[in-house]
């Protein structure tokens, strides 16, 4: 076991949001014996089982400090990202509470990408090139510079929606100029080649602690079919990449861009997540995110020994330089996710959930972490989002784990559901 510092252990913890990556967090805080009393808000069915839930507006900064003063919390986790980018975190640390999150300004980062583009262009980091357009005139210019495949992103936070990569030059126009007329700018960039990975790290506005890399399905059908989700599935780690990924990524990239962010004034303290591409050109930077990824976090958590309270509260409280050396299973976990009926469109909710105490008898190499669920009255489970479940599962390689993933899988039912049956299988 790690050693820790006397300051970091024995610590009751308070996870705002809802989803299959608060569910993620909240199972690995429940099972680190420094976690002495876990609570979350607004959570959901599945995180109830391992956490006392509470209502509160997440994206009030005041209510969340209120709510963890009330409770005694001595350390807030945020999860999603609006709470970041609305200031959430700043309000908590204005009340005298440990929290895990960058500042407003930090996390314009992955508030608003033009920004994140001028960070980039200033610490040297590599990524596509692009362009920040404003008029109609502008998108036009663009989209002819780049040519097809056309890439075209909101710039602002869209919950992993707000990006169109297509060969159709009008319907990129469409979405750049549906763009423009909301937040009032659009970036639209050259397509990038090569495969996708996202890599988390740990960081203190200093030190940068690099997680383990995975690979996420952001379309919603087989084959990497269909419109854009918020993701599908992801397994970890990836045998395909270079042993020196995470090395190069961290000295070109993450560190670069914590040292500028802390050149500015505006310190990123928390997790910072770069979607990366490996193309023909080397590594390039498709976007920064300022929080945990959903799914790749399932399947990251699911591989940390390391605790994970320790870890996070040393990143808030500016110790990671003194933090021990991560411990990683040598196993894969692989994660799968079941969405609603016409997800990633309008989602029908309401439907109920069965099949999960058939996951459950299992055993532990696979489990279900919830998403958009809630508990009816009479007990049932019934879908309450998008993506409703993420089922995980871990094993010797990703071929195993990805194997007791879908037979778990195959143990839920949700009328309408859906989820693709190809992830990992070409690892």
């Amino acid at each position: 076991m790690p050693v820790r510092a006397t300051t970091l252990v024995r610590v009751k913890v308070l996870v705002i949001g809802g989803g299959a990556r608060e569910h993620a967090l909240c199972r690995s805080l429940s099972l680190d014996p420094d976690v002495t009393s876990l609570h979350c808000a607004p959570g959901n069915a599945g995180i109830a089982e391992v956490a006392e839930l509470h209502q509160v507006d997440a994206l009030d900064g005041a209510a969340v400090a209120d709510l963890a003063a009330s409770l005694g919390a001595e350390f807030v986790i945020v999860g999603p990202e609006a709470p970041l980018v609305a200031g959430v975190a700043d309000a908590v640390r204005a009340r005298g509470i440990d929290c895990f999150g960058p500042s407003k300004e930090a996390a314009q980062l992955e508030g608003s990408k033009a920004f994140a583009k001028d960070v980039m262009a200033a610490a040297g980091v590599p990524t596509a090139r692009s362009y920040v357009c404003t008029t109609e005139e502008e998108i036009d210019r663009a989209l002819d510079a780049f040519g097809a495949p056309y890439v075209v992103k909101d710039d602002g936070l869209a919950a992993g929606k707000g990006v169109v990569v297509t060969g159709d030059v009008a319907s990129a126009r469409a979405h750049a100029l549906a763009c423009v007329a909301a937040p009032g700018r659009v970036v639209i960039e050259e397509y990038l080649d090569g495969p996708e990975v996202s890599l988390f790290a740990v960081t203190d506005g200093e030190t940068v602690v690099p997680l383990q890399p995975a690979q996420d399905f952001k379309r919603a059908l087989d084959g990497d079919e269909g419109p854009n989700t918020g993701g599908m599935g992801a397994y970890s780690p990836l045998p395909w990449a270079d042993p020196k990924l995470v090395d190069e990524v961290e000295r070109t990239v993450l560190q670069p861009t914590v040292d500028e962010l802390r050149r500015r004034g505006t310190p990123f303290a928390g997790l910072l997540y770069a979607g990366l591409a490996i193309t023909s050109r080397g590594v390039r930077v498709i976007e920064f995110n300022a929080r945990f990824g959903d799914p790749e976090t399932q399947v990251v958590l699911a591989r940390l020994r390391t605790p994970l309270a320790g870890l996070l509260r040393a990143a808030a409280t500016g110790q990671l330089a003194a933090y021990p050396a991560l411990r990683w299973s040598e196993g894969a976990a692989v994660t799968v996710v079941i969405a609603s009926y016409n997800y990633p469109d309008t989602p029908r909710t309401g439907d109920p959930i069965t099949g999960l105490d058939a996951v459950a008898s299992l055993g532990g190499d696979a489990y279900v972490l919830h998403a958009g669920t809630r508990r009816e009255d009479d007990g049932r489970v019934v879908s309450a989002g998008g993506r409703v479940l993420s089922v995980t599962a871990t094993g010797a390689d990703v071929a195993a784990a990805r194997e007791r993933a879908y037979a778990a899988v195959d143990c839920v039912a949700l009328e309408g559901g859906h989820h693709r049956r190809d992830i990992a299988s070409a690892v």
